[in-house]
């Protein structure tokens, strides 16, 4: 399986983005956070792509909003292709073609969150899901089938 992140929380969230430097991730699978009762689990669902569109217009954060890093705009401003969708996201299959050496701002993982937004590990699901949720009405519509399938997988 592979899935494809690069999650741009809506402008509404950059007083909270951190300031600090951001190696490249290992690579390493991580176990998913525990949920606390009643709280939905963060996960990805095949097939969607929604956090690939780069581009994704004025209700988003840039990425000097995001990025403190001159290195890390430059990067992600390469990845973006003219039509505003990373240059490793295949469209016809609907997955990454980096996936396990995605950058770091590709994952969508609790470190990840607290050094990008400045979200800590316990808001960390709850912040995901809503990001998720934004990028996805944005790119495919609010009834759309990756919507769908996104709210069903939280159920599940």
């Amino acid at each position: 399986m592979s899935y494809s992140c690069v999650i741009t929380l809506p402008s509404s969230l950059n007083a909270s983005i951190s300031a600090a430097h951001r190696p490249w991730h290992s690579g390493k699978n991580k176990t998913r956070p525990q949920a606390k009762r009643n709280e939905q689990l963060w996960r990805c669902v095949e097939g969607c792509g929604a956090c690939c569109k780069l581009a994704k217009g004025p209700s988003f954060a840039t990425p000097e909003e995001i990025f403190t890093d001159p290195s890390d705009i430059e990067l992600y401003r390469s990845l973006m292709g003219p039509d505003g969708w990373c240059i490793h996201y295949d469209k016809s299959t609907r997955k990454c073609s980096i996936y396990p050496d995605r950058p770091y701002f590709c994952r969508v993982e609790p470190d990840v969150f607290l050094s990008l937004y400045g979200i800590g590990k316990k808001k960390f699901n709850k912040e995901a899901c809503r990001s998720c949720r934004d990028t996805i009405k944005a790119i495919y519509g609010s009834q759309s089938k990756e919507l769908g399938n996104f709210n069903r997988s939280l159920n599940n």
